[in-house]
């Protein structure tokens, strides 16, 4: 071979292998700066960036400190993207431009110190926790000691926001918590060293903490399995924050990809997480867990704390729209969200079929309780036209005899005349004939 046709044959090799594998050759490019929540970056982003790195897709930088310095870090470019454990706040100008990507399910959890005999809190004790209405610990069946209560500073911080949206429908709602720390980490350092404290986490952050009592609420305690279903009812949803007009937007779209892959499923379910697209369960039951939430706080259900689970878009009705959408946030070109597609498309054919049997069965119901009423109406119409008929029956029955009687002694008194003078028995005749015709 000539060194010319080497030399061509080399180039060539080189960009068919560029042009086969293109992705991999971005994925390889890829460089992403993370900055959020504390609890979601030790929960999520730790073992998910190592993860990233090790299937060579690209590298995540991670800067954990507080939700609203990793959104306003999104916002300013000075991150891409951004881990939050509230979805957007619309009154705030700062998150005009984010999108806020729904990524995984956690659960908000009450915590305290190991040695606290409180096991467990109602919904109404939180309310008045926070308000600032229950003070000492005997009220909630513990020592005859203050409540210490420990809360974020940091401004709409994500877990408390989605805690006070659900209980005072409002995640600015002002608390009376007078011990302040600037993150999730801090707040749990202190609830460990305090018997009387009482704090609030996440099931993701605090599980495997043995220095820290997770407390149930309304009996029921935090895990995968009760937010799966619903039962549990303070949990929370988990956000990948990046700017709408992100310069990125590509090397995002990758990792928000990579993050619906079994491999990134594991780890989240590793923390006690349950993935975004597959949480339907708890997500169609979100209205009704936020009823329940209201009918424990004594208040009429308004709704309003559903844009607490998926504040970027319209509550899914159904586990396969729930994946659905879901699939189409993260990949929505991709083999499983064409699947999941073809899911709700079965859904909604064998929903349409129901309902359309449901409203033929409800028609003929309908018909046949109609014709029922009808031939009810009409029993007594009848039953009255046969004792008529009956009568009139039995009164002509009953004239005959009489109107021959009365013609044989006619017959046997009257004088004799002529066949002439036969007009009275003729008369008489017809009255009884009219009677039995009337």
């Amino acid at each position: 071979m000539s060194p010319r046709v080497a030399v061509t044959s080399f180039v060539f090799a080189f960009l068919l292998a560029c042009i086969v594998s293109p992705t991999h050759a971005a994925a390889a490019q890829d460089a992403l700066i993370w900055r959020g929540d504390q609890a979601t970056g030790r929960a999520i982003m730790d073992d998910l960036a190592k993860e990233y790195a090790k299937e060579k897709k690209g590298k995540i930088t991670l800067q954990p400190f507080s939700t609203v310095s990793g959104l306003d870090a999104v916002a300013q470019g000075s991150a891409d993207i951004g881990g939050s454990a509230r979805g957007k706040y619309a009154r705030r100008a700062e998150e005009a431009n984010i999108n806020f990507v729904p990524v995984a399910l956690d659960a908000a959890v009450p915590i305290t110190h190991p040695r606290n005999p409180v096991s467990s809190l109602t919904l109404k004790q939180i309310h008045d926790i926070y308000y600032g209405r229950i003070t000492n610990w005997k009220d909630l069946g513990g020592e005859d000691k203050p409540i210490n209560l420990y809360a974020i500073a940091a401004p709409l911080d994500g877990i408390e926001f989605s805690l006070r949206e659900l209980v005072f429908h409002n995640g600015d709602q002002r608390v009376a918590a007078p011990r302040l720390y600037l993150n999730t980490t801090k707040l749990e350092e202190a609830v460990a060293l305090d018997p009387a404290g009482l704090g609030l986490s996440t099931l993701a952050s605090v599980h495997a903490n043995k220095g820290i009592k997770m407390l149930s609420v309304e009996g029921i305690a935090a895990s995968t399995a009760t937010v799966a279903n619903a039962s549990y009812p303070l949990y929370i949803t988990l956000y990948l924050a990046s700017r709408l007009d992100s310069p990125k937007q590509a090397e995002i779209d990758r990792y928000l990809a990579f993050l619906d892959t079994p491999t990134a499923k594991d780890i989240l379910r590793r923390h006690q997480l349950i993935p975004y697209a597959d949480a339907g369960d708890a997500i169609a039951l979100n209205n009704a867990r936020v009823a329940f939430i209201d009918a424990h706080l004594g208040r009429e259900a308004s709704g309003s704390g559903v844009a607490t689970l998926a504040a970027s878009a319209p509550t899914p009705v159904s586990a396969p729209r729930a994946s659905l959408e879901a699939k189409t946030r993260i990949a929505p070109t991709a083999e499983s969200t064409q699947e999941a597609r073809a899911n709700l498309a079965r859904a909604e054919e064998k929903k349409a079929a129901q309902m359309s049997a449901a409203s033929a069965a409800k028609k003929e119901a309908a018909k046949k309780t109609s014709v029922a009423h009808a031939s009810k109406e009409s029993a007594p119409k009848k039953a009255a036209a046969s004792t008529t008929e009956k009568t009139q029956v039995a009164n002509a029955t009953a004239a005959k005899p009489a109107t021959k009687k009365a013609n044989t002694v006619a017959k046997a008194e009257a004088p004799k005349k002529p066949a002439t003078s036969a007009k009275p028995a003729a008369s008489f005749g017809n009255v009884s004939g009219g009677a039995a015709g009337g």
